[in-house]
């Protein structure tokens, strides 16, 4: 059974689903609209959007939006001298209200692939109190779409993966499992995008 922490929602209750929730993600061009990402469900309805630096204009920050438009998160890199020293790039994922980022919910580390060539990236859920482990974590390859959200547990939370003749590195699908936040993991694979230097990044 999957942990408590797996089931609270990330970002909220209206972004889970008592079912399989099946998502298709395609890339902007840069050159269209800015870039960033478009997500829709199975009915081609648009459920989620990505505004990545070539609409915000800024290196490092990214808007995830619900169907309607409406910001839901801001997720920005962090950066300074201490950022520059660590071995891990670090993201801070904020809930926005009324435009503006109010809530920290969480938090990813990214190893530098300098440093760290072989490590995985680990979501921690905030705020994490005194706890000192992660609790979710990427594995395989984004860029290859063979990937998984997993939780500490080991319990797969979404896999990344292509099918079908349209499918690739522009259009791939996202399986989100039941009870787990849709947009929380949007919000991932959009850092994961950006990390790659994809198509939220200018």
């Amino acid at each position: 059974m999957p942990s408590r922490t797996a089931l609270t929602p990330v970002v909220s209750k209206i972004f889970c689903s008592n079912s399989h929730a099946v998502l298709m993600v395609r890339r902007r061009p840069p050159t269209v609209n800015g870039g960033g990402l478009v997500v829709t469900d199975r009915d081609q309805r648009i459920v989620f959007s990505v505004d990545g630096c070539g609409i915000i204009g800024a290196s490092g920050q990214l808007i995830v939006r619900d169907g309607d438009g409406t910001a839901i998160l801001f997720i920005h890199k962090k950066g300074g001298v201490v950022q520059a020293l660590s071995v891990n790039n670090w993201w801070k994922g904020y809930l926005m209200d009324y435009g503006e980022p109010t809530k920290l919910v969480f938090s990813l580390q990214d190893p530098k692939p300098v440093l760290c060539m072989n490590g995985d990236v680990k979501v921690t859920v905030e705020p994490n109190g005194r706890r000192k482990h992660w609790d979710y974590e990427v594995t395989g390859s984004f860029v290859q779409r063979a990937c998984a959200v997993r939780s500490r547990a080991g319990h797969v939370v979404a896999q990344i993966g292509v099918k079908g003749m349209l499918a690739g590195k522009d259009f791939y699908h996202v399986v989100v499992q039941p009870g787990y936040d849709q947009a929380f993991v949007v919000g991932v694979i959009a850092i994961l995008d950006n990390i790659h230097g994809e198509s939220t990044r200018c």
